[in-house]
């Protein structure tokens, strides 16, 4: 029997029809113990579970974006959807939270209590295991397809897994503290907050274009010293990501009195090795160098 191999939609596809069947039945089994016990927290915790099922829909429709080819209008492909999708994940959780600190604010303020029992301690604790499981499942995916949007949904499963786990805490605690159930909403809003800006920031740094990461400079400049061992000195590089698809841009300097054929030679075998090894597009600016 053969093992079944995923590429970056197909790992987006499952992932998300995954999360979307595991959230929706978390919902409504949060959503009734919350109802249920009158507690801010767990619905709270439902509705940031539901949250994580829009934010899965979204994977999905960024996946299928992100694998059309490049056309007339998009050259470079479509490969940013999937960072597209990432900030919307991020924007919806943002305002999840801020109504969750305003539902939190007014439990706190009225001094509204509830009654925790066998129910909602059953449904934490099945949403800790099969959140956790979940965010697993996203995790592995990204690193095995470098997908920023399955890691914003990996990193929203782990958030989710997590607030269950404050409000499980809480169960225990309420009947001492009257006011426990208002405080970890809040704190529940905050990790969702978080998590918001985590993958906002993230996403938008990768849109607006990042610095190449050290590891990659090395692994650059070793291709360069290997096509030419008397040195092309690489320096001003930009890495330009656009999903499956990344252009790289640098200089070299070779000597002023090779001809034009040495040295466009010389830049190709340098786009080529670059090409074999990572699957970018280069292109290299040639200066002049006095002496060699």
């Amino acid at each position: 029997m053969k093992k079944l191999k995923l590429d970056k939609s197909n790992w987006a596809e499952v992932e998300g029809w995954l999360s979307i069947m595991g959230n929706v039945l978390l919902f409504i089994l949060k959503y009734w113990a919350g109802v249920v016990t009158g507690s801010i927290a767990i619905i709270a915790d439902a509705w940031h579970t539901l949250s994580d099922s829009l934010s899965s829909v979204i994977v999905l429709v960024g996946a299928k974006i992100s694998k059309k080819p490049a056309d007339e209008d998009h050259p470079f492909g479509h490969g940013r959807a999937d960072l597209i999708s990432a900030f919307v994940i991020g924007i919806l959780l943002l305002l999840v939270a801020f109504d969750f600190v305003i539902e939190s604010y007014h439990t706190l303020r009225d001094r509204e209590t509830s009654q925790f029992g066998t129910i909602a301690i059953v449904i934490m604790i099945i949403s800790v295991v099969l959140k956790e499981l979940l965010a697993q499942f996203a995790y592995r995916g990204a690193q095995k397809t470098k997908s920023k949007v399955l890691k914003a949904d990996a990193w929203h499963h782990r958030s989710d897994a997590i607030s269950s786990l404050v409000i499980l805490v809480g169960i225990f605690l309420g009947k001492y503290y009257w006011w426990i159930d208002g405080a970890l909403g809040m704190a529940v809003a905050l990790m969702i907050g978080y998590a918001a800006y985590e993958i906002i920031r993230d996403s938008i740094h990768s849109l607006l274009g990042e610095s190449p990461e050290k590891e990659l400079l090395d692994e650059l400049k070793k291709i360069c010293e290997r096509v030419y061992p008397p040195g092309l000195n690489p320096h001003h590089f930009h890495v330009h990501n656009y999903g499956d698809y990344t252009e790289v841009t640098f200089h070299i300097k070779l000597p002023h009195d090779m001809t034009i054929k040495d040295a466009h030679d010389i830049a190709t075998n340098v786009e080529d090795e670059i090409k074999n090894k990572f699957g970018f597009v280069s292109t290299i600016h040639i200066e002049p160098r006095e002496h060699v």
